[in-house]
């Protein structure tokens, strides 16, 4: 049969806007999935794939032989320096096994380029969610989840993407944990504050024999430090890396005043002067163009053994307008929301504050969508990965509110870890 250019020219737009309305372009589909060993966590009932999108980011999927048609879109944390590879969601996918075992398809996108981003982490997010779609068609529903630095992206995904061009919607419902929620800008200031800190008692980083810069850069744009350098000068700083009783008059001092003033955990000190050296180097460097987003020109430094002397000598920096309003735009969260959303966070984390749930549930209440959050807390110690029970208790009471359209109460998330958990120790919800 014959068919007219104009019919067929016609008939590809129609195609091609049914695609787009359901939220699958053409080039997200051109994802071409390879069947990878699952972590041994999922459980043998399991198939694993992986592809690399259009944008150059690697997704990996894990589907459940007996699949319940719910999917889990993961938004990793870091963010991660280096440049993606295959294989680099492994980890993401182990750390949350627990939802695929319970029947959800899962899909982790590792971003298309290392560094901070956070529009861009949440734009990949989506195509992940649309690459999906395309591969293994629409699921009953979709689940948008994210951990650490990871929901601050799932939080801006669900700002950006929650709604298709037509207001239908893509996700149905958002679940952050231990998430960074404070938004870019009020995220990190005490990391630059510990900089600042820990120079004033050690000196050495950068050392006085090196070509000096403000530490709100994090490092020179050129600089080749390496985590186990920085290390090797916290240790000899603050003999970190010894036993307390090996530790020096001068050490242990130095060690308790920078704990001390800015409250954060010994077992962390590293951690966040990595982030406060390497991170910022890319924030900086790469995505600001060399300005500063960061200030401590009027903060009272307190609970050093000579406060007043602290605050004399710590170097100052003032932000740059213009740096803060990039990071804000990339990062901050509007509390738009038109999704269900839960939050959980530990009590006790270490790297991101309990209190970020706070900073969001303002935010969120200023813009009027307060009935769309539900907050838990649990009393738990660890940042990177919670108890089982606490992630399967939280999709579940987010199952509950979607499948009722109530809002569930706030003892919801004890009563049902009661009800799901047989580990004696694995409910750990306590009140907010």
């Amino acid at each position: 049969m014959h068919l007219s250019r104009h019919w067929i020219t016609a008939a590809f737009a129609v195609l091609a806007a049914t695609a787009l309305s359901d939220g699958v372009a053409a080039a997200d589909a051109e994802a071409a999935f390879a069947p990878v060993a699952c972590p041994a966590s999922v459980g043998p009932q399991v198939d694993c794939h992986e592809a690399q999108d259009a944008h150059g980011a690697w997704l990996l999927v894990a589907m459940p032989r007996t699949w319940n048609r719910r999917l889990i879109v993961h938004a990793h944390g870091g963010p991660r320096l280096g440049a993606p590879e295959a294989g680099d969601s492994g980890e993401d996918l182990d750390r949350f096994a627990v939802m695929v075992r319970a029947g959800y398809a899962w899909i982790g996108s590792t971003y298309r380029r290392g560094g901070y981003g956070v529009r861009m982490a949440a734009a990949d997010v989506d195509v992940s969610r649309r690459v999906f779609r395309a591969r293994w068609g629409r699921p009953e529903r979709t689940l948008l989840h994210g951990q650490s630095w990871g929901g601050n992206v799932a939080a801006k995904t669900a700002e950006l993407y929650a709604l298709d061009i037509n207001g239908r919607a893509n996700y149905d419902g958002v679940l952050a944990t231990n998430g960074m929620l404070f938004g870019g800008t009020r995220g990190y200031g005490f990391r630059a504050d510990l900089r600042a800190v820990y120079q004033y008692y050690c000196r050495n980083h950068p050392a006085q024999d090196e070509p000096q810069y403000p530490l709100w850069q994090g490092l020179p744009a050129d600089a080749r430090m390496t985590r186990d350098d920085l290390r090797a000068r916290v240790n000899a700083c603050t003999g970190i890396d010894l036993a307390p009783a090996k530790r020096s008059p001068d050490q242990a001092a130095r060690l308790r005043d920078i704990l001390a003033v800015t409250g954060v955990d010994a077992k962390q000190l590293v951690s966040h002067l990595a982030w406060g050296t390497f991170h910022f180097q890319d924030v900086v460097q790469k995505r600001l163009g060399g300005r500063n987003p960061f200030d401590n020109a009027k903060t009272v430094y307190r609970g050093s053994h000579d406060d007043t002397a602290l605050n004399a000598g710590i170097e100052r920096f003032a932000a740059d307008p213009a740096a803060v309003a990039a990071l804000a735009y990339d990062a901050d969260l509007s509390g738009l929301i038109v999704l269900p959303t839960v939050t959980v966070h530990a009590r006790h984390d270490p790297t991101v504050s309990y209190e970020a749930e706070a900073a969001y549930a303002a935010t969120v209440e200023s813009a009027g969508r307060g009935h769309l959050l539900l907050q838990a807390l649990t009393d738990e110690h660890d940042h990177s990965r919670l108890q089982d029970a606490t992630y399967a208790t939280a999709l579940q009471v987010l199952e509950r509110w979607l499948d009722s359209g109530v809002r569930p109460p706030a003892d919801a998330f004890r009563e049902t870890c009661g009800r799901l958990s047989q580990a004696r120790d694995g409910c750990r919800f306590i009140a907010p």
